[in-house]
């Protein structure tokens, strides 16, 4: 077999980031190379994309390993009685949602599964309890953040190009089809954040559309147009609209906030970032606050959070209460400790620990996130809790030195997909807490640094996902050490 063939696979397991299994024998990819009646011969795996348990389906190879392959699904022939309806019109074309045409318990089931299977196999982990994943409360309009795209290059369905019912191929705003990045589908409604947001969406594309607003090339680095970012509070009625450009245009930014007040009522900031690099980001190097104060603000238990363009902030504010609250019953914390958050970000975690514990120290490397965290201090009238600039991939002993920080009791760790740098974990391991509570949205790299940490004399007691991202294969997962 070779690389572009289709074959009839059977799909009888779910792996992690939502493909299905299929075990085939060996000497299919490698004629001749294993005996058919070997046990070794029928455990080749084909991990193939768009199917789930219980599918029968015609796959294409994509890549060929010499111990697995992988394959993308062309044509359902049986179809598993997992499957459900997909709600929205671009599910399988747009990179937003993997799993709609799952059921809700099986997407559960699937992504608990995922966890413990990583963490014993991958890990090597044994001995810890795992407990029952917690669903979402709402699967659907869960989100408080989108980022959309201008493309001056639209995506084509295979609809439009077999119709030849082709229409402004040449302006998009919407969503970027998965390893397509110069191309954007243009979308008219998403069910990952509001209808208020697909309000947004819909007028900004007519807006600009109308004007003949060129929009920023990568190629050319020519071009105004280059992200909308839509904020929403989910326990406050602040909404932020946030136009990513490539410069400013002071005229038709006053135009644009003018007639979408109009258009949408309850929009209560509007900015302008404005991005001068030629990096595909949606950040600015500065901005400008057009309506409001360029600021939202959203709740999480008692705790008040402002959220400006740019801060990092939990995208299900929900599920994030839930997640948070999962971490501190797993701390056991009896009001006298020590804490330290790593890997602080805007203070969420920290502040909402304070009331429980004698004092907090947050550390974080980004600079604007430290202010944004000693803002939230502010707004929330805390007075236990401290945070620290340091740059988490190098050494931070020497700043709790300097600073004559107590060592603590308890460290939370929430760091990015990639993890902790070894430095880090070092650290850690050397300012030996009686306990280490770790939030991951990467089960993966968390189950490798806790290997790390359990190596270095701490034994894993128990962990719980918490599913944040219903319908994709993302889970975040929250872990307990002991020393």
């Amino acid at each position: 077999m070779k690389k572009g063939d289709i074959l009839e696979l059977d799909i009888t397991g779910y792996g992690y980031e939502g493909k299905g299994i299929s075990r085939i024998p060996k000497s299919i990819i490698k004629p001749g190379s294993y005996s058919s009646k070997s046990a070794e011969d029928s455990n080749y795996v084909v991990l193939v994309d768009g199917s789930y348990p219980g599918d029968k389906v015609k796959a294409r190879l994509l890549k060929i390993k010499s111990t697995y392959a992988k394959a993308k699904a062309i044509e359902i022939l049986i179809s598993s009685e997992k499957r459900t309806k997909a709600r929205c019109n671009f599910f399988g074309i747009c990179g937003g949602c993997k799993q709609q045409d799952l059921n809700y318990e099986d997407q559960l089931r699937y992504k608990q599964k995922q966890v413990k299977e990583i963490f014993e196999h991958i890990g090597g982990l044994k001995d810890f309890e795992i407990r029952q994943i917690i669903p979402a409360e709402n699967i659907f309009y869960y989100r408080n953040k989108m980022e959309f795209s201008f493309a001056d290059r639209r995506w084509l369905t295979k609809k439009e190009i077999n119709t030849n019912n082709i229409e402004n191929k040449n302006f998009a705003l919407g969503l970027h089809v998965p390893r397509i990045f110069d191309k954007v589908l243009d979308i008219d409604e998403c069910f990952l954040q509001s209808e208020k947001s697909n309000d947004i969406l819909n007028f900004t594309r007519d807006f600009f559309k109308k004007r003949n607003t060129p929009i920023y090339s990568t190629k050319t680095h020519t071009g105004y147009l280059r992200n909308l970012v839509i904020r929403q509070s989910q326990n406050t009625d602040d909404l932020m609209v946030n136009l990513v450009t490539s410069k400013e245009n002071d005229e038709l930014m006053k135009e644009y906030t003018s007639e979408l007040m109009n258009a949408v009522p309850g929009i209560t900031t509007i900015i302008n970032n404005i991005n001068l690099k030629k990096a595909s980001v949606a950040i600015g190097d500065y901005e400008k606050v057009y309506s409001g104060t360029g600021s939202i603000y959203d709740k999480i238990k008692n705790h008040k959070f402002r959220i400006s363009s740019n801060s990092f902030f939990q995208t299900n504010t929900i599920q994030a209460e839930k997640l948070y609250k999962t971490a501190i019953e797993f701390a056991d914390l009896k009001g006298d400790e020590i804490i330290y958050d790593l890997y602080s970000g805007a203070g969420t975690i920290t502040i909402y620990c304070s009331d429980k514990a004698k004092y907090v120290y947050g550390f974080e490397s980004v600079e604007s996130a430290v202010s944004d965290a000693e803002e939230n201090t502010k707004l929330n009238k805390v007075e236990n809790v401290s945070f620290i600039q340091s740059d988490l991939y190098k050494s931070f002993l020497p700043v709790i030195k300097k600073k004559n920080i107590p060592k603590p009791e308890v460290i939370i760790i929430d760091p990015p997909r990639s993890g902790m740098h070894k430095n880090t974990v070092e650290d850690v391991l050397q300012l030996n807490p009686n306990k280490i509570v770790y939030v991951s949205c990467n089960p993966t790299t968390q189950a490798r640094d806790i290997r790390m940490m359990i190596e270095g004399g701490y034994e894993l007691i128990k962990i719980r996902p918490v599913d944040m991202f219903p319908h994709t294969y993302h889970i975040e997962n929250v872990a307990l050490l002991s020393r």
